[in-house]
């Protein structure tokens, strides 16, 4: 007997539909203010801190410390007057927080504070005289849309 051959091909099911995707996330850099701060290859430490009158004299103590521990210890007075000066200058966004940032690299020190607070305008720079009198090297402010970042990096 001859095996018959269907002369049409065999009826296939319909490929599944697919649900309608979200739209994709937007990834563009446009609209950032500022890169995110990152520290790498060094010491670092970091405090959280309220926004608050006391904040400034328990970040330098935690400074301080933090110095004594990796073995500096000669510069004590410029670290803490930099340190009071530059979460005074966070605290006085009125954010509900003020972050610290310490990390030390061929004997400098950075100390950053992030104030936390959306929505102020333009970077104010009346500060940075005052850091450099300080005995910070170098020293910056910034803001974005998280608020404002002040630094200074000062001679260990």
């Amino acid at each position: 007997m001859l095996d018959h051959t269907p002369d049409y091909p065999p009826k296939t099911p319909p490929p599944p539909k697919r649900p309608i995707s979200p739209p994709r996330p937007e990834t563009s850099l446009e609209g950032t203010g500022r890169a995110r701060m990152l520290v790498r290859n060094r010491r670092s430490a970091n405090w959280s801190l309220e926004a608050a009158p006391w904040a400034a004299q328990k970040a330098s103590v935690g400074v301080l410390g933090q110095l004594h521990e990796w073995g500096y210890r000669q510069t004590d007075e410029a670290a803490a007057g930099l340190t009071n000066l530059l979460v005074h200058t966070a605290v006085a966004d009125g954010g509900r927080r003020v972050s610290v940032h310490l990390a030390d690299q061929n004997r400098q020190a950075l100390i950053v504070v992030l104030s936390h607070q959306p929505g102020l305008a333009v970077a104010d720079t009346a500060v940075l005289p005052e850091l450099t009198e300080l005995g910070a090297v170098s020293c910056g402010t910034d803001t974005a849309e998280d608020g404002r970042r002040v630094w200074a990096v000062l001679d260990l």
